[in-house]
């Protein structure tokens, strides 16, 4: 990875979460009937801190990304059997998917069932990126892929979990999956590598 490389991650990375921040942020606006979206001084506002949220929230998708290849890579060193690893990362997996609907259950009176949509969602973009980075890749990269998008993505989104509004999850989740899902699809063509196993 040279300086150049990252920078071409970095800047596409921070360009895609504005924008995916940019697009939600106007659909929740267009449902929000609080907000005249034709005064054009609150759009123009709106807009600038919309892009500024989608700029955040992509950065620490790119922490999240290089602090998950570190220990990745530490934790390769430490266990030389793939299935060991793989094997974990599949329990973290099934962990996360489950702490996103009992732990947001916890002191709600709310049906636990609406609480399944989330992990839901996540999973099925999951299985997709996985999927599509094993097209670019090989094989190897379906569980990691797959640990990624949903074990790491759960993580990055607590600070809007802890919110535990519909709105705010959907704005930091959208542009949380669109960037995290462009850095492990795009790895292997910035390090001009097809056998890499992310």
């Amino acid at each position: 990875m040279t300086l150049r490389k990252w920078f071409y991650l970095f800047w596409t990375t921070l360009v895609i979460g504005a924008v995916a921040a940019l697009i939600i942020g106007f659909i929740l606006q267009s449902n929000d009937q609080k907000l005249s979206v034709l005064n054009g001084n609150e759009i123009g506002f709106n807009m600038i801190t919309m892009l500024l949220g989608g700029a955040m929230i992509s950065v620490l998708s790119q922490m999240g990304f290089f602090s998950y290849l570190i220990v990745r890579f530490i934790v390769m060193g430490m266990i030389r059997a793939k299935w060991i690893t793989d094997t974990l990362q599949l329990i973290c997996i099934l962990i996360a998917l489950v702490d996103l609907v009992f732990l947001r259950h916890v002191d709600t009176q709310e049906g636990w069932l609406s609480y399944m949509l989330l992990p839901l969602i996540l999973l099925i973009v999951a299985f997709t990126t996985s999927w599509w980075k094993v097209k670019l890749t090989n094989r190897n990269g379906f569980i990691p892929t797959l640990f990624f998008m949903t074990a790491v993505t759960a993580i990055e989104a607590v600070p809007a979990l802890r919110i535990n509004s519909a709105a705010s999850t959907l704005f930091m989740m959208i542009p949380l999956l669109a960037c995290n899902a462009w850095q492990i699809l795009i790895l292997s063509k910035v390090l001009k590598t097809n056998k890499e196993p992310l």
